[in-house]
């Protein structure tokens, strides 16, 4: 019946043909008047350019060109917009006319309910006498919250409601007023205004509010400015982004006046990040850091960082070479750090180039550093140093038919020095040339059975190194870590200073497991022994003897998003100079995560203690609308602990409410144990941020 009625109106009807040029008609009845009207009944639609238009009748006026439509009406875009009115007076593009007892869905989130709305030109929607919520609305019962406005502009084209007369309820309850009010369609990804305000309260600055305004600044920048308003501060958070042909920067910085330290002072904080690609393959990137002083940070809970590194660099990478040249400068935070004896400038470049050659592959390299103390803030450590070097390696494998895997390197590094204003003597240049060998044998023995993979490999380094000339101060190999990622390494040290010299040999045996249930499982066992003990090596690393510590490393992963890692040096006695152990489990729902870590006490790189702690932390969904956080850690060296946090989410299809509360159990001359309590509030549908409605309300029958 339909078909035959379109086909009518195409091919018998010319007046009706006028309309079918600006719109699709289908129904069940079509009647043409005398008077050139006509007339569409029984389940009637619409179409026009992808807006579909359903009512129970539709007559359409040849003379006046307009639709006048009964409903119930319900008319759906390509944009995802909902309508449905009572009655409608419209052009047959669905452009300008008249909807009478409208209700109107943007993004199938953001409800409008209008006594009237009149829609012009196909771009403005102006609602009258209109409520606004994208809270489930259930027969009579009064939204969780909604707006009442006398006046309502949707701006389509800016994606943009302006509202006049504003009246903010919650259950109906009017609780604010504003003459007018400006909001972002959900569609709306930037634009200018009000962001979601914070409530927060702490030990320190007392009761607050953090209220961020959002500033668009062309389709490439835009600044958000967060006034802080507190008991015992004003601050004012800036933060400017902007993206460009070939990167892009974000700054953040704040400046505060407060009373903290026992008078009025202006305090504040910068960090500027950028990456730029310069030219063809060559990336310019840098991040810079600075503070007014050592618990800034810590006060307004924005980092717990205890140093500031600002680093500046360019760099070049690509398959068979790298180039590399940056600046950094050091601040501690530390309590009883001097910031001159970092050393603060750190100024490093250097270029690796890789051939093929002769079946195996010649690294050719060129470095350099300079370190840099201040001049005029110095202690009894003032050496400033500069190094100059280059090397070459050749290395080659081979694999026997029997599966032994034999590979070797051979090569030489030469160094430059050159020590400045060191304890007031006099400056001095040092020369340095280290030959190097090392030969790797291992024996990769494979087993399948019953659907699981087994793989135990054997593994035997013998390396040999020697320096002549003079030795140089160790300005960067201070800290060793020894794992299964150098056990065979030519050195395990990290810097290019120092030399480990002599003949070593390494051992290490793992053994890997594939299971087709899902199960990954490594062990790993090894030791180096040393012709020379390195008196670079400190007690904490576990190679400061000719026969270092029992390394054990194992990892573990299980279905279901469980894993597990840990690593341990244990020397011939038994005790143990580091353990560390984590485990994560990472499921839609959860997301825990724990670690314990154990460093035995080491004066050489100042740690006068043993160190022993334990921390957690987590995300549990415990229903839809309900988010758990919490986090901790624990100091069993000083049986106390350190920091603690919790945090409660609440989430349904139109408000996002958090809380978090978190405490700081520390203290120093720089920070105060403290407490900071945490609330938002953000109303859904508004943003194009929003996840997605994880808990709907439901209307009861």
């Amino acid at each position: 019946m339909r078909g035959l009625a379109l086909w009518l109106i195409l091919t018998v009807l010319p007046l009706a043909a006028t309309a079918q040029m600006a719109a699709t008609l289908v129904a069940d009845r079509v009647d043409v008047t005398a008077d050139s009207r006509l007339i569409a009944t029984g389940g009637v639609e619409a179409l026009y350019q992808g807006t579909r238009l359903r009512a129970e009748r539709i007559t359409y006026d040849r003379t006046t060109d307009k639709l006048t439509i009964e409903g119930p009406i319900l008319i759906t875009d390509p944009d995802g917009q909902i309508l449905t009115a009572e009655s409608a007076r419209l052009d047959p593009q669905f452009e300008t006319g008249l909807l009478l007892g409208a209700r109107l869905v943007l993004d199938q989130q953001l409800q409008l309910a209008a006594n009237r709305i009149d829609r012009v030109d196909g771009r403005f929607s102006q609602l009258s006498q209109t409520a606004v919520t994208s809270c489930a609305v259930c027969g009579g019962r009064a939204p969780l919250w909604s707006i009442r406005a006398d006046r309502v502009l949707l701006d389509d084209a800016e994606e943009m409601l302006y509202l006049e007369r504003v009246r903010f309820r919650v259950k109906d309850v009017p609780i604010a007023y504003l003459p007018s009010l400006r909001l972002p369609t959900p569609s709306n990804g930037r634009a200018t205004g009000l962001l979601t305000p914070r409530f927060t309260t702490s030990d320190l600055l007392g009761p607050g509010l953090r209220l961020p305004y959002f500033i668009t600044i062309g389709p490439s920048r835009d600044l958000t400015l967060t006034p802080f308003i507190s008991r015992e501060t004003r601050t004012l958070e800036a933060r400017y982004r902007q993206a460009f042909g070939r990167g892009g920067i974000d700054i953040q910085t704040a400046v505060t006046q407060d009373d903290l330290r026992g008078g009025p002072d202006l305090r504040g904080f910068t960090t500027a990040t950028g990456t730029f690609r310069v030219a063809e393959d060559y990336d310019l990137s840098f991040d810079l850091q600075y503070a007014s002083d050592d618990a800034y940070l810590s006060d307004y809970n924005i980092s717990d960082t205890d140093r500031l590194a600002s680093v500046i660099a360019l760099t070049r990478v690509d398959e068979d070479s790298v180039f590399s040249i940056s600046g950094s400068n050091y601040s501690s935070l530390r309590e009883n750090e001097v910031t001159s004896s970092l050393p603060p400038v750190v100024l490093t470049g250097g270029v690796l180039r890789q051939f093929e050659r002769l079946g195996g592959t010649l690294t050719l390299a060129a470095s350099g550093d300079t370190l840099l103390r201040y001049a005029d803030d110095r202690d009894d450590f003032e050496r400033d140093q500069g190094r100059l070097g280059a090397s070459a390696y050749y290395s080659t494998r081979r694999v026997t038919d029997a599966g032994l895997s034999a590979s070797m390197t051979v090569g030489v590094r030469a160094d430059a020095f050159r020590i400045e204003n060191e304890m007031g003597g006099p400056d001095t240049s040092l020369g340095r040339i280290a030959p190097s060998a090392r030969a790797v044998l291992r024996y990769p023995l494979a087993r399948i059975s019953s659907g699981s993979r087994n793989l135990i490999e054997p593994v035997l380094a013998i390396s040999y190194s020697e320096a002549f000339g003079e030795t140089p101060p160790n300005e960067d190999s201070l800290r060793q870590e020894f794992d299964e990622g150098n056990l065979t390494t030519l050195t395990q040290l990290p810097g290019e200073d120092a030399v480990q010299t002599g003949g070593r040999a390494a051992l290490g045996i793992t053994w890997t497991r594939t299971g087709g249930e899902g199960v990954t499982s490594a062990l790993t066992f090894g030791r180096v022994f040393q012709q020379e003990v390195q008196q670079d090596f400190t007690r904490s690393s576990g190679l400061d003897h000719a026969r270092s510590d029992w390394l054990v490393a194992a990892q573990l992963e299980l279905p279901r998003g469980l894993t597990f890692d840990g690593r341990a040096l244990i020397d011939d006695e038994g005790e143990t100079s580091l353990s560390t152990a984590r485990v994560y489990w990472d499921r839609p729902e959860v997301q825990l995560a724990a670690a314990y870590i154990f460093q035995r006490a080491d004066p050489r790189i100042d740690r006068p203690e043993d160190i022993s702690e334990y921390s957690f932390d987590g995300a549990v969904r415990v229903s839809p609308a309900w988010d758990v956080s919490f986090d901790a850690r624990y100091d069993l060296g000083q049986d106390a602990a350190v920091e603690a946090g919790l945090g409660v989410g609440w989430t349904n299809e139109c408000v996002n409410l958090a809380l978090s509360v978190s405490r700081r159990f520390a203290s120093s001359t720089t920070l105060q144990p403290s407490t900071d309590y945490g609330l938002s509030v953000e109303l859904l549908g508004f943003s194009a941020r929003s996840d997605g409605v994880r808990s709907q309300a439901r209307c009861d029958s």
